[in-house]
């Protein structure tokens, strides 16, 4: 097969927003997708998951909204998660492009409603989005493909803090949730209740992990080959939080990264294993810890990693020699070929 088919504008229907938590990471990806695609030549019309169609007013007005520095609070949110209607008017659509994070759109939702209708679409199939978004199968998985993650406890809904073994300091974190949203670094066993209780504000399960000090790094997964590998240095910070991944400032992300040659070869090839370990699709990012032994340690994959001006996805990309307009026609055509 040729490229030369692929090359026709394409009619791309852009799937946003929604009702989870990175409802506003979402909206600032998509004003990033849509002026690369049109910019192209391609046909883009943007949806709201949880509303439908945006007119051009809509449009303009939700995309040039920035990331806050706070997520919102789930009351905040859409009251209407997944408008079913939807799905009538993707279908003139030659592909879904999923502009999407967390909630709905990432957990596998989205992807199974558009199998069904035959509608191609970027990112994972709806079995690896389901599987890769629940971090205690995810490192299971991880475990038997010989990728290293740091040691965790689930804690099921119903289960109350005290019935975790705490040794030493933990993250405690939603179990289905991305952007370190309802996350905490706990310290001390006493910290543990409470910052149980700040994840339950977004899932029933939760998962308490070990927690591993040391350098943070990144790595792309583009067609299953791994992009540069970026490090992100924090400012006065232990742990890449939401502020940090979404405002200009509070951290520093260098790509690619000022590290060894072998240590970027053991991080690639951890990066395409835990890719493969979840059987994901065309692309994802990889986010690792490095503890002061040298020891890698594979901390999740993002089915659909932020693409945003300051995301991470983008930046390893973009050190590879792929700018961000061709970045997103390639997730377009891969999609098309699937």
């Amino acid at each position: 097969m040729t490229d030369e088919p692929l090359r026709k504008p394409l009619r791309v229907a852009l799937l946003l927003g929604g009702a989870s938590a990175e409802r506003d990471v979402s909206i600032a990806s998509a004003a990033q997708v849509v002026r690369a695609l049109r910019g192209l030549g391609h046909r883009v019309d943007a949806f709201d998951t949880a509303k439908g169609r945006l007119t051009a007013v809509d449009e303009e007005r939700m995309l040039r909204a920035s990331v806050p520095s706070t997520p919102p609070p789930p009351v905040a949110l859409p009251a209407v998660g997944l408008n079913l209607r939807l799905v009538e008017e993707l279908l003139g659509a030659d592909l879904a492009f999923l502009a999407l994070h967390g909630g709905a759109g990432e957990n596998g939702v989205v992807q199974a409603l558009l199998d069904s209708v035959g509608l191609p679409y970027t990112g994972s199939s709806h079995l690896a989005s389901t599987v890769s978004m629940d971090k205690d199968l995810s490192k299971r998985l991880f475990r038997a493909a010989q990728v290293p993650t740091p040691d965790w406890h689930l804690l099921r809904a119903g289960c109350e803090a005290d019935t975790v073994p705490v040794d030493g300091p933990v993250i405690v974190k939603p179990n289905t949730q991305g952007s370190t949203i309802g996350l905490t670094l706990v310290k001390k066993p006493e910290g543990l209740p409470d910052a149980v209780r700040m994840a339950r504000m977004y899932d029933a399960e939760i998962l308490v992990e070990q927690f591993v000090p040391g350098r943070e790094f990144v790595v792309g997964v583009l067609d299953g080959e791994a992009l540069a590998v970026g490090e992100i240095v924090l400012h006065g910070k232990e742990i890449f939080d939401y502020e940090a991944k979404y405002q200009v400032g509070e951290a520093l992300e260098v790509f690619p990264a000022d590290i060894s040659g072998a240590l970027e070869t053991d991080l690639k090839m951890l990066a395409v294993r835990a890719h493969e370990s979840l059987k994901l699709g065309s692309y994802s990012r990889v986010d690792f810890r490095v503890d002061d032994h040298g020891r890698i340690w594979c901390l999740e994959v993002n089915t659909l990693p932020g693409l945003t001006a300051t995301s991470l996805f983008p930046q390893s990309a973009a050190a590879a020699g792929i700018a961000f307009p061709e970045l997103c026609e390639r997730i377009c055509r891969l999609a098309v070929r699937a």
